[in-house]
């Protein structure tokens, strides 16, 4: 199966530190793809790299076979690639309701007019309050962000990433700083997407990756150290010695 999104020998250097080495790596269409790897193995480069954010020292990005190297985020998103962050983007003072229907009027070009068209659209404010429903923000819909729980922040940072009907969405540590018992809600939401979401993410709660994930990336030092499914990359000594902290075999 031709992947969705492709690296071809991914470079990114500042100054005399390599950040990102030689990376080649191909997503599947419908993925549950993990990146995982030590501090500083540069996951978050790569993410960045791959949504326009950093632009590459060597190498190429292909989407659907498209180069889209030179491209910028904005462009990339409309091209079908979406992205969360490890510290949350959302405004404050909106709900979620509005939150989620300004991500589904910017997805069609209303975004500027966005409040006086959202009452004017049932299609658009059904498609939100399904959206709302799927990320179980329904009860709170109605609340500002700012006071909601950490867990729900970040649910709805993933629903307004997803409102633009993404084929690629790039989760950057999704349960980072999320209560224990509402880091497993946002993995089981995120899992349940319709298949043809690809889904990669960054992500340290190892029992979170092992449960989400059908094939994992190990970065380390910037390259691509080893790749495989969830058996085999807990089976791999090599992993276990720089990421696990074991000892592996000789």
């Amino acid at each position: 199966m031709a992947p969705v999104l492709q690296t071809v020998g991914l470079e990114k250097k500042f100054g005399g530190l390599t950040a990102t080495s030689n990376v080649s790596l191909g997503i599947e269409p419908g993925a549950r793809h993990a990146l995982i790897g030590p501090n500083g193995a540069g996951k978050t480069t790569l993410i960045n790299l791959l949504t326009g954010v950093l632009k590459p020292t060597a190498g190429r990005i292909l989407l659907d076979g498209r180069d889209i190297t030179t491209l910028e985020p904005h462009a990339r998103v409309r091209l079908g690639i979406a992205r969360t962050f490890q510290i949350n983007q959302l405004f404050a003072d909106l709900t979620p309701l509005e939150t989620v229907g300004l991500a589904v009027s910017e997805r069609l070009g209303t975004g500027a007019d966005w409040r006086r068209i959202f009452g004017n659209r049932p299609d658009l404010v059904d498609e939100t309050l399904t959206l709302l429903e799927s990320f179980r923000l329904l009860d709170v819909m109605n609340e500002r962000t700012a006071i909601l729980p950490y867990g729900q922040q970040r649910l709805l940072e993933i629903a307004a990433a997803v409102a633009s009907r993404p084929r690629v969405l790039l989760l950057d540590e999704p349960a980072a700083g999320v209560p224990e018992d509402e880091r497993h809600v946002i993995l089981a939401t995120v899992g349940a997407l319709p298949a043809d979401v690809t889904v990669m993410l960054i992500e340290h709660d190892m029992d979170l990756v092992f449960q989400f994930a059908k094939r994992i990336s190990v970065l380390v030092n910037g390259a691509l150290f080893a790749e495989g499914t969830p058996e085999a990359i807990a089976r791999d000594p090599r992993v276990k010695e720089v990421y696990l902290g074991e000892a592996g075999d000789a």
